[in-house]
């Protein structure tokens, strides 16, 4: 008998509902059993309730076998100390989703800034340590008239394990034809933090002597990142650093409105687009459904190889497919220079699959 998947779904603010309803339709359309579960969240749920993740929706969260999570948040809803609601980074602590993955990809269609030289392709990922970092006292930092101070934190439990990550994470894409090849990305020159992060990740290096291994400054790889972004393959890097870095490689790919992205623990995984709510254009049908398909596609992926369900993973490459054909055909929402608005964007991925 096959199993049901139980996925939790937070529909999300602004723009989030817009994609997230096509995106179930489409798993719908799958030959797979989902049984999809709402959970309240975000801006829309803190207005109800008082609570931006309500034990509920934690609970939910908790029991189910994946996550799918929309854009989150107002930036006109806030907390009493100013800062904005991000339900999405108290969800990856409560639990302990501490590897962030954000693919970077540039195939023919999209609005890259880059001129890419001949024969050149761009297909890495970057592990983004999700839990602590500079994080870490997010809500808790110290503010005063003369001073405001926050604390990067570092473990030697979750460093090893985001780095151990990385690297088995470099050793499957190996398999499908990557370099193998996994660059830690810190600023051990200057802080005595990222010193012991690299330590660690050398550390665990050592258990992969067929994988290459290597060291940038996060300073440099922002360069690199635009100079020469094809040279690379798995990275792996603080929360911090890895924030700025996602939003950097989705500009490479032309916008956020084309960044999937998970995080992922030992237990539980959430899969989200890394773009926001975008209050401005929301309810107008102009928002890109593609960071949040391929985020489900993501997913699909996770769970196939996690329940052994080899059918799951093809699906997960026919997503990616069918998006790719869409891309080159100019079957897309206005921001990639398209014609067609949410729905029949999605619709065009649809009819592809």
């Amino acid at each position: 008998m096959s199993k049901t998947f139980d996925i939790a779904v937070f529909h999300g603010d602004g723009i989030g509902p817009e994609i997230m309803a096509p995106t179930l339709d489409l798993l719908r359309g799958l030959d797979h059993d989902f049984a999809f579960h709402d959970c309240p969240a975000g801006a829309a749920s803190f207005l109800d309730c008082g609570s931006d993740l309500p034990e509920a929706t934690l609970d939910t969260a908790r029991r189910s076998d994946a996550i799918l999570l929309s854009a989150l948040g107002d930036p006109a809803v806030r907390k009493p100390d100013g800062t904005e609601l991000v339900p999405q980074v108290d969800l990856r602590i409560a639990l302990d989703l501490y590897a962030g993955v954000r693919p970077v990809r540039i195939v023919p269609g999209m609005k890259t800034p880059l001129a890419l030289p001949e024969g050149k392709a761009v297909d890495f990922v970057l592990i983004r340590e999700s839990t602590e970092g500079l994080f870490h006292t997010q809500g808790r930092g110290t503010v005063t008239d003369e001073m405001a101070e926050e604390t990067l934190r570092l473990t030697r439990r979750t460093t090893e394990k985001v780095c151990r990550f990385a690297f088995e994470f470099a050793a499957e894409r190996r398999a499908a034809g990557h370099a193998g090849r996994v660059t830690s990305v810190d600023k051990a020159n200057v802080f005595r933090a990222f010193a012991f992060w690299r330590d660690i990740f050398d550390e665990v290096a050592g258990d992969y002597p067929d994988l290459a291994a290597d060291h940038a400054y996060v300073d440099a790889m922002a360069l690199w990142f635009v100079i020469r972004p094809w040279d690379w393959d798995v990275m792996v890097t603080e929360n911090m650093f890895g924030d700025i870095l996602s939003d950097l490689g989705a500009g490479l790919m032309g916008g956020l409105g084309m960044a999937p992205s998970a995080d992922i623990g030992d237990d539980h995984a959430v899969f989200q687009p890394c773009h926001g709510t975008a209050p401005d254009i929301a309810g107008r049908g102009l928002a890109n459904p593609v960071a949040m398909i391929l985020s489900a596609g993501m997913m699909l992926d996770w769970l196939g190889r996690r329940h052994g369900n080899d059918a799951m993973v093809r699906d997960a490459v026919r997503i990616q497919a069918a998006v790719d054909a869409c891309l080159a055909a100019g079957e897309t929402t206005g921001d990639l220079g398209g014609t067609l608005d949410t729905t029949g964007a999605a619709a065009a991925v649809m009819t592809r699959l």
